[in-house]
């Protein structure tokens, strides 16, 4: 990584990393066998009452979303429950996660979301643990929706993109209002006494335009367990927005300036997945996310269709980009594991460029996030649009490890 970055470039066409090239057939004749689900997002609404300017769902290549039906059926969310189980005792898993999510996942209203909750629950094998989530903007976290939640034990996972000035430029409703006062507000419900328990953590889109040490201060102030910084979803066709000026990381140095602000604390304030991630890198360890470091990929998301997609991320590359062709109707969650695009994200270093694969520090970064590395002309199989962002980064974080181990060192003498 660094210094005139080049890509694997062929043939243009959409898609041509995996879809056309992935030999699976001979990935099954050397032994290589995927790796099961542990992950199923669930998109209950298909719809949202924000328009933020950077959504991969609504602003992005793939409009797909359109010809979603708004809510998903009692009789669909029976189907994927059935699956999901299904899916649980083949493989014989002990925990599995399911994430509610959309657009907006709480439009769908108390009462549905309860039958939702329900229905997931008891279609669990016995012994096996559910660990049953909603990623929510936040604004529409009343008392009834928190009393659904809380009876179903459901963690609460909530967007904020930092100070209201910064939030309210990207994250407007439909008539351009800003939305973190909204969003405060239940942030504030949440974390009162009956449902503080429930609260997972906060989600931030990195912005260059706001000042990283207000926004981490910001987010810390509502005392989350975990904090998790998103790079905008960009590729090679569509960078991300403020790279055009002459820094050539400028992601990179936001993040390098929210991680010092986080290790100066003198008592932990919260966690921040992305360093914690880059850290496990570093000290040989595998990542617990798909976003960084070389960990299988064991996720899968539903529509509100009933139809079963990769990664959602993936939309914002180009129309049909995490489509599979499957559907809970008549496929089970197995036949999802032999699809080229999901197992690229399942074999590591081996679906990484050639210039990732020589980099010093790919196995902390893994290549960066999937979406991020689609190019028209060589489909994913390219290093992250975020590269140098990362590998600034990364290098940073190494340093300030090699320091704190060099100080805690106990001398030979001693």
């Amino acid at each position: 990584m660094g210094g005139g970055l080049a890509l694997d470039t062929g043939p243009a066409a959409d898609g041509v990393w995996p879809d056309a090239e992935l030999d699976v057939d001979a990935l099954l004749r050397r032994g290589w066998r995927p790796a099961p689900l542990r992950q199923f997002i669930l998109k209950l609404h298909s719809r949202c009452n924000l328009g933020c300017d950077y959504c991969y769902v609504y602003r992005s290549a793939d409009q797909s979303w359109r010809n979603q039906p708004p809510r998903m059926t009692p009789a669909t969310v029976a189907q994927i429950s059935q699956r999901i189980g299904e899916h649980v005792r083949r493989h014989g898993l002990s925990e599995v996660r399911v994430t509610l999510h959309g657009g907006e996942p709480l439009l769908v209203g108390p009462d549905h979301l309860d039958l939702v909750c329900t229905t997931l629950r008891s279609a669990m094998p016995a012994g096996v643990f559910l660990d049953l989530c909603v990623q929510t903007n936040g604004t529409l976290l009343d008392i009834p929706r928190l009393d659904v939640l809380r009876r179903h034990q459901v963690r609460v996972g909530v967007s904020l993109d930092g100070l209201a000035v910064t939030h309210d430029a990207s994250r407007s409703d439909a008539g351009g209002r800003g939305s973190h006062a909204l969003v405060t507000a239940g942030l504030g419900r949440l974390r009162s006494a009956p449902y503080r328990d429930l609260f997972a953590g906060l989600l931030c889109v990195v912005d260059l335009r706001a000042d990283p040490l207000a926004t981490y201060e910001h987010l810390v102030a509502y005392e989350p367990p975990v904090v998790d910084f998103l790079l905008p979803h960009a590729n090679w066709a569509n960078p991300p927005r403020g790279t055009s000026d002459q820094r050539s990381a400028p992601y990179g140095e936001w993040l390098i300036a929210a991680f010092d602000r986080w290790c100066s604390a003198r008592h932990p304030e919260t966690s921040v997945r992305l360093f914690q991630e880059i850290i496990r890198g570093l000290v040989g360890r595998a990542s617990h996310v798909e976003t960084i470091g070389l960990s299988p990929a064991r996720l899968a998301v539903v529509e509100t269709d009933g139809s079963i997609e990769q990664l959602d991320a993936l939309k914002s590359a180009y129309h049909g980009a995490a489509a599979t062709g499957l559907s809970v109707d008549h496929d089970p969650f197995d036949a999802a594991l032999l699809l080229p695009g999901i197992v690229a994200r399942q074999i590591g270093v081996e679906a990484l460029s050639g210039t990732c694969r020589r980099c010093p520090i790919v196995r902390v970064c893994g290549g960066g996030h999937y979406p991020h590395r689609y190019h028209p002309a060589t489909g994913f199989r390219n290093p992250s649009v975020y590269c140098e962002d990362l590998a600034v980064l990364i290098r940073h974080m190494a340093s300030r490890l090699r320091d704190a181990v060099r100080i805690c060192r106990v001398p030979r003498s001693a």
